[in-house]
């Protein structure tokens, strides 16, 4: 036990130890986040980049989302790169496919990233 060093009376234990300031200033600034998905429900209505597996992007506006990330993107843009070699050269090829729908249903468990997107100048 620590004592006062003024009186030299034990001082109580903390159970849980002191938040830095940095984490009391973060939880002020955030206190309508409290879970990771406070943070997507904040892009509502906000254009987002979701990164999918099979090397796919969509951008789209958020309409809603669900605890399992199950996401409807309305004005959305799939982006699909595939990777093929050439056959005589051995050289690989990139290749770039897009598509546009009006309104996506994304299923939550192809979904890897979900972020606003990056803005390009």
């Amino acid at each position: 036990e620590e004592t006062s060093p003024t009186s030299r009376v034990p001082l109580p234990r903390r159970s849980t130890p002191r938040p830095s300031r940095n984490q009391a200033l973060l939880a002020m600034a955030s206190s309508s986040v409290e879970r990771p998905i406070d943070l997507v429900r904040l892009s509502l209505d906000e254009r987002i980049l979701v990164k999918c597996r099979g090397d796919r992007e969509i951008r789209g506006r958020l309409h809603a989302f669900d605890e399992h990330m199950n996401l409807m993107l309305g004005d959305a843009e799939e982006t699909h790169v595939t990777t093929e070699k050439d056959p005589t050269t051995g050289e690989e090829l990139s290749k770039t496919s897009k598509r546009t729908m009006d309104m996506l249903f994304v299923r939550g468990d192809v979904v890897i990233l979900v972020s606003p997107p990056l803005r390009t100048a």
